[in-house]
């Protein structure tokens, strides 16, 4: 049965749920008042949300909801709308090896080609299996050259020029990408020091990486330092920091040279030892020996929704604008998006400056993501490729059997907190939200810090917001 607003208030203060602290340590979510919620959470900066009635869009309550925020990994939500509409729900990625000229007495007579398709889901074990295809098709060796070409997308060294030299969610981008262009970095003490290792981990193979080293400085800062010199990148770390033992991934800022070296590897484990690799930036003609085929383009969405990806989002959405014959390089390619969200829209101010919602110049307001929710999402089932999203109660523990069903995208930054989706109440009422905080002078002075000091209680704050704003709309429009 339907309710009104009216009656829904009247009821909770009945049950002495309106009104009191909300947010605070032990106390449990209240629906109360929307400003007494956002107060209490002391968060700073700017709040800015919108909820509507999915069916018909009929916004229920919004706050600041056309001012321009930064949608963090939310982005990634009009990354799916965009790349779908373009590419289809049947798009794969392909990974080719190519033949320049014809197999002789187990040899290509010319040059073996990795050809990149800017799969983002490309692994090392992906990589191995093409090895031993090729070995299986016969070939024992080349006459000429092994060259690499990961030409398919605009090269960029990184998605964002604010981030810390050596996260490994912010890589090169390029049209070949392997282990989303990351290495794996462990070290161990021993006696004389400690034992360093890269290399490109998979779950069944784990070649040794030659393309990239890491040495050991005596500093105290920075933690990291990096440099490409001599074809190779080279890496330095702070003794002091590393402790026992431990591992991370590193970005790779060189994916072809990293791509080639780790194929080499396991093509000389199949019996089919290739010279050193050659970068390329035209592709040759020839046969294909080998195609890898990604998994169909909802499913790469999904698992990019589910785990944040960005290099899967830049991936995805330089892919589009290529197909879509607009610019595609870093920055031109967000732009690109924009417009086509704006022609989408009838208009609108969102800017962005990558598809994976890294770079901190984005901006799109609520109401703009809530339009888009709304009025794109369904044709492309978007709901679907969301994660369900777990309440979390006042001292920010996720709730148990929760009563509404929420499918969202979350999205996180230093001191900036998103959330984009879909809630369904106990009634079987459906609503579409976005919430967005974020404090962009905290998070200015913060710099390239990967853990600022108060960004994971600000963070925690603000989720607990997300839950109280939800509960609250859910017990108002939804039962």
């Amino acid at each position: 049965m339907k309710i009104s607003r009216r009656e829904a208030m009247t009821g909770l203060a009945a049950l002495g749920l309106l009104g009191g602290p909300a947010l605070g340590q032990g106390t449990a979510l209240r629906p109360g008042s929307a400003e007494d919620l956002v107060a209490a959470a002391q968060l700073g900066g700017e709040v800015s949300y919108v909820v509507v009635d999915a069916r018909s869009g009929r916004v229920l309550e919004q706050r600041g909801a056309d001012r321009g925020m930064p949608p963090a990994s939310t982005a990634k939500t009009i990354t799916s709308l965009y790349a779908l509409e373009t590419l289809g729900t049947d798009y794969r990625f392909r990974t080719r090896l190519i033949a320049t000229g014809p197999i002789a007495g187990g040899k290509i007579q010319g040059d073996l080609v990795l050809a990149g398709g800017g799969d983002p889901t490309l692994e090392t074990d992906t990589l191995a299996e093409m090895a031993a295809r090729l070995a299986k098709a016969g070939v024992s060796g080349v006459t000429g050259r092994f060259l690499v070409w990961g030409g398919a997308l605009p090269y960029a060294e990184q998605i964002a020029d604010d981030q810390p030299v050596q996260v490994g969610y912010n890589p090169g981008i390029s049209g070949l990408i392997l282990n989303y262009n990351r290495v794996y970095f462990e070290w161990k003490r021993a006696a004389g020091g400690y034992a360093l290792t890269m290399d490109a981990r998979g779950a069944r193979n784990v070649p040794r990486v030659y393309s990239a080293d890491v040495g050991l400085s005596t500093r105290a800062a920075p933690l990291f330092t990096y440099a490409r010199q001599g074809g190779k990148e080279h890496w330095t770390v702070a003794s002091g920091s590393l402790g026992k033992a431990g591992s991370r991934w590193l970005p790779v800022r060189d994916p072809v040279a990293y791509a080639g070296d780790v194929f080499q590897t396991l093509a000389r484990a199949q019996g089919v030892p290739l010279p050193p690799p050659k970068s390329v930036s035209t592709l040759s003609g020839g046969t294909v020996l080998v195609e890898q085929v990604s998994d169909p383009l909802p499913v790469i969405l999904r698992s990019m929704m589910k785990y944040s990806t960005n290099i899967t989002a830049e991936a995805v959405g330089m892919t589009t604008s290529v197909a879509r014959g607009v610019p595609a390089g870093r920055g031109a390619s967000g732009a690109a998006m924009s417009e086509w969200l704006h022609g989408r829209l009838g208009g609108g101010q969102a800017r962005f400056v990558d598809h994976s919602g890294l770079g901190a110049d984005t901006r799109i307001s609520a109401m703009e993501m809530v339009r888009a929710v709304t009025l794109l999402g369904p044709k492309a089932g978007l709901r679907g490729l969301m994660k369900p999203f777990a309440l979390r109660d006042a001292g920010g523990k996720l709730q148990q059997g929760q009563a509404l069903r929420v499918d969202a995208k979350t999205g996180t930054l230093n001191f900036v907190s998103t959330l984009t989706g879909y809630m369904t109440g106990p009634d079987g009422t459906d609503l579409a939200f976005a919430i967005f905080t974020g404090d962009v002078a905290r998070r200015a002075r913060a710099g390239a810090n990967e853990q600022p000091q108060g960004g994971r209680a600000w963070i925690s704050r603000s989720k607990v917001l997300q839950s109280a704003l939800l509960e609250r709309w859910g017990a108002l429009y939804g039962s």
